[in-house]
């Protein structure tokens, strides 16, 4: 599988939402795109700019593909070009500590949430934010919108869920569920949108099914042994998760199992993982100072007959529920230079975040230990010894 080999360790990525462009942002500050190739993901830089030289956490692409806002630990907030990277805009201080998440609700609203839990609503048309919700006590960690509804829900470290209604003027969230006890660090709608996963710091996986409110979770599937920092949906039944130990896990959910792991960065913490707009390459960051993109088109082909009973079983469960880098490489191609591609030559000096922006990272992530047994390499028990507690 293609890696993009990087100088400096990435804290999030992103895909263009239309165009086979892949974007990473750096503990440097930096912001760099490649292009790739969607047969055999072989990459070539696109462009690299630094907008800070504070360490940038976030990034996330406009539904329309023209833009790029890019959130950090200077909590200023930047707006770049996807075409040539280039800075429209520049909100300083749109936060008073750093940015941790950024996410892009529609053509005319983005979301943004702090290390202090902070929330901001900002329309990229006006200089000022529309609103701020304070509800939790603690980092952002992700967030997803319901179309329908129009409902933004949050996660974070203090271990509450929350739902904004972004229709309403007023500055509280819609709810915010009970304490879960633990972290909740990522989350990822399933079956169309009717129920989300949420992952938390000891390796569970929580079920929240809409129909039953947001106050608390239905269901839960342990078995993972760290953390799950990161997950995206595969499709609408089968999602994929990082976890702390740097493995990438696929399980199919409702009914239940493990399906396997697709990809590893060895023992480096995951920390983002996303899907491209073909559903064919799944990009990964971590620890490790690499972008690893891994092909996930395979996992779909080989249970394309078993899809009906599947879809059947599936049904029949939630009733019952419902009741209840400067360098880059191509596979075996040898690294490009940097400085003939036009990227900026960057000084990991005093000016930048070094291991002390590493090591607030690290530290959320020391959790009291997964649950579940381990297989080998680290991977949880398959079929019914790894759901043996449901």
């Amino acid at each position: 599988m293609p890696d993009i080999k990087l100088r400096n360790q990435p804290f999030d990525l992103a895909f263009h939402p239309t165009e086979s462009v892949i974007f990473s942002s750096l503990l440097t500050g930096e912001v760099k795109s490649w292009r790739y190739d969607d047969e055999d993901g072989s990459t070539s830089t696109s462009w690299s700019v630094r907008p800070s030289k504070r360490t940038a956490r976030a990034i996330a692409p406009e539904q329309d593909g023209k833009h790029l806002w890019v959130g950090g630990k200077s909590g200023t907030l930047f707006q770049l070009t996807t075409e040539m990277g280039t800075i429209v805009r520049e909100q300083e201080k749109a936060h008073d500590v750093p940015i941790n998440r950024v996410f892009c609700v529609n053509e005319n609203l983005v979301a943004t949430g702090d290390d202090d839990g902070i929330i901001k609503l900002w329309d990229p048309r006006k200089p000022d934010p529309l609103r701020e919700y304070n509800q939790h006590f603690d980092y952002i960690s992700d967030f997803t919108y319901f179309e329908d509804k129009r409902q933004l829900v949050a996660t974070s470290g203090d271990g509450h869920l929350s739902v904004i209604d972004i229709r309403s003027n007023k500055p509280q969230p819609l709810t915010v569920s009970a304490d879960q006890e633990d972290e909740l660090l990522s989350i990822v709608q399933v079956k169309g949108g009717q129920k989300v996963i949420v992952g938390s710091g000891l390796g569970i996986l929580s079920i929240w099914n809409r129909k039953s409110g947001w106050g608390d979770s239905v269901d839960r599937i342990p078995g993972h042994p760290a953390s799950i920092d990161a997950i995206v949906a595969l499709t609408p039944d089968i999602i994929a998760t990082g976890s702390e130990d740097g493995m990438i896990r696929v399980l199919q959910v409702l009914p239940h199992k493990f399906l396997g792991v697709i990809a590893s960065h060895e023992e480096y913490p995951i920390e983002r993982i996303k899907l491209d707009h073909n559903s064919k390459w799944l990009g990964s960051v971590s620890h490790d100072e690499c972008l690893k993109l891994t092909d996930v088109s395979d996992l779909f082909e080989e249970s394309d007959g078993e899809d009906e009973d599947m879809e059947k079983d599936s049904d029949d469960d939630d009733d019952a529920e419902e009741g209840k880098e400067d360098k880059v490489t191509t596979n075996e191609g040898e690294d490009e230079d940097e400085d003939e591609d036009g990227d900026i030559e960057v000084d990991s000096g005093s000016d930048s975040d070094s291991d002390e922006e590493v090591q607030v990272v690290r530290d959320r992530k020391k959790k009291k230990g997964g649950l579940g047994d381990l297989g080998k390499g680290g991977q949880a028990q398959k079929d019914e010894d790894f759901f043996a507690d449901l």
